[in-house]
Order: structure tokens, then sequence, then C-alpha cells
């Protein structure tokens, strides 16, 4: 019960210092930003509020200024399954990457990240 209780307080610190130092969004032409975000279709992003690495990956996607679906595995577990029977294991942060009809799971905050900035670049 303990550990419950200082998982959620460290949870609801990271979180609160999140919201209050958020990076500033990328500047584009209404176009551009069009363009940007039409390469993000496809995204889901398997994460929970609390996870540290999630919050890094969440603040990577505000500072590109766009929409991915984020999925969270610990309020919904239709998510929860959903990234155990495609992913193969329930880990978290979790990009699914939907293109050509195919499914692909990228895992670990650092490679998602690389990932997201490849696609807007591109």
């Amino acid at each position: 019960m303990l550990l419950k209780f200082v998982r959620n307080a460290l949870g609801a610190v990271i979180m609160f210092v999140d919201r209050v130092s958020r990076p500033k969004t990328v500047d584009r032409t209404p176009d551009e930003q069009q363009r940007v975000q039409s390469a993000m279709d496809g995204l889901s992003l398997y994460q929970f509020n609390a996870c540290p690495f999630c919050v890094k990956t969440r603040r990577a996607i505000h500072a590109l200024g766009v929409d991915i679906e984020l999925r969270d595995i610990n309020k919904n577990l239709t998510y929860r399954e959903e990234l155990q029977q495609g992913g193969g294991r329930v880990t978290v942060p979790c990009l699914r990457i939907e293109d050509n009809n195919s499914v692909r799971w990228l895992y670990e905050s650092g490679d998602i990240i690389a990932f997201l900035n490849q696609r807007a670049e591109a």
C-alpha cells in the first residue's frame, strides 16, 4: 500500500513538472504543418501518464506540434491487450506504426523520438 502511494505521488509530480515545463512547439507554415501532420497518420503511442519515458516521448510529440493518438494502457485494458498481442510485450512507450497495410511496433523512447523527428523532416 505504501509503495502504491509513493508511486502515485511520484507520478503526480512527474505530470505536474511536465505540464509546467512543456517545450515550445515548432513554428511552421500551415502547408508545412499539414505535411508534417499527414506524415504522422497511422501512428499510435501506447503509454501511461506517469511513466517518465512516456513523458519524454509525449514532450517530443508536443515539441513537433503534431497530434498522435495516445493509448493509455492503464486506463483501457483493450489497449494493453493490443500491445501484448501486437508488440509481444507490455512495455511502454511503444509506437504502433501502421502503413502500407502492415503494422510495426517500435519500443524505446529514444528510438520513437528519432523515428518521429525523421518522419517530420522527410
